[in-house]
């Protein structure tokens, strides 16, 4: 794997009929050497913190190779940044386990969670039906956070050092968001794995709805 793109963004309002957003999601390539902190990349704007940022999901990368399908399926140029992800990685899997880690130049990064589709993405795009094809794509990015801080620039090495010892994945999570019905054993697979807190707590809020429901048996 091959880091092609580093991506800030900066405060921008951006308008879609009559929805309005502040948002930082308009992001671009930056040069040189770039700073990497467990929140996240230097001088990268986030301002929706109830849904993005934070330790969990201190940065957002995108798979250039799913950035090559979508052009090829919209006859469209994605460029780095479009979907508002902080790094464009070459040969990123789609899917990755929660919990594997990628070694940076010194940063090491561990996945944590899907992007689900929202709409500040849709505005982005220009196009209120982008959400229900980003979802249908399930071509979500992944969201890390830092485990060691440092630098890093375009045109690292990706490498990945450790892999998680269980099988809950990226896309595990991303089908989660959009099922009908869980189930107590589905629910608590994914609690298993060391995913992002957002995501952990409304996971755990279904369960004990269940619970509460007297779906699951004592």
């Amino acid at each position: 794997m091959r880091l092609e793109s580093i991506n800030v963004g900066r405060a921008e309002t951006i308008s879609l009929g009559n929805k309005t957003h502040h948002t930082g999601i308009c992001k671009h390539p930056v040069a040189g050497p770039v700073m990497v902190t467990s929140n996240g990349i230097a001088d990268d704007a986030v301002l929706d913190t109830r849904h993005h940022g934070g330790a969990d999901q201190a940065v957002y990368a995108y798979s250039a190779d799913d950035y090559d399908w979508w052009s090829a399926q919209t006859g469209r140029d994605h460029s780095p940044g479009l979907f508002g992800e902080n790094l464009t990685i070459r040969d990123l899997p789609t899917d990755m386990t929660i919990g594997d880690r990628l070694l940076i130049g010194e940063v090491v990064l561990e996945a944590t969670a899907p992007r689900i589709p929202c709409d500040t993405l849709a505005t982005r795009m220009q196009d209120r039906g982008f959400g229900m094809a980003f979802r249908q794509a399930a071509r979500p990015g992944i969201y890390f956070r830092v485990l060691n801080e440092g630098e890093i620039q375009s045109g690292d090495a990706v490498t990945l050092v450790e892999s998680a010892e269980h099988d809950v994945t990226v896309l595990d999570l991303f089908r989660y968001k959009y099922r009908l019905s869980h189930s107590a054993e589905e629910l608590q697979r994914l609690l298993d794995a060391p995913i992002a807190e957002r995501m952990r707590v409304e996971i755990e809020k279904v369960l004990d709805k269940l619970a509460r429901d007297g779906q699951i048996l004592p």
